[in-house]
């Protein structure tokens, strides 16, 4: 399974999120560091989950940390996390 699919599967499974993307950003860090040819590496994840109401931004990204778990974020190189809750 791809880590994009890795990933968006986790995130559905801990918040079931009324919106949810994981966009594999990879190609566009070609010669920055942590690139790897054939290698995810950098993502971009949108979430909108009710879970988040009244959660600070970094108790909704340390929540994110946590559903992902520590095997999955050390294979990632960059995650940029838009979470906040439905509207």
């Amino acid at each position: 399974m791809s880590k994009r699919l890795e990933i968006e599967e986790r995130l559905r499974e801990a918040f079931s999120p009324g919106a949810l993307e994981v966009v594999d950003d990879t190609e566009s860090h070609r010669g920055h560091a942590g690139f790897t040819e054939g290698v995810e590496s950098h993502f971009n994840v949108m979430i909108r989950a009710e879970t988040f109401r009244g959660m600070s931004r970094v108790a909704r990204h340390r929540a994110i940390h946590t559903a992902l778990g520590a095997e999955l974020i050390s294979r990632i190189h960059a995650l940029a996390i838009d979470a906040s809750p439905e509207e």
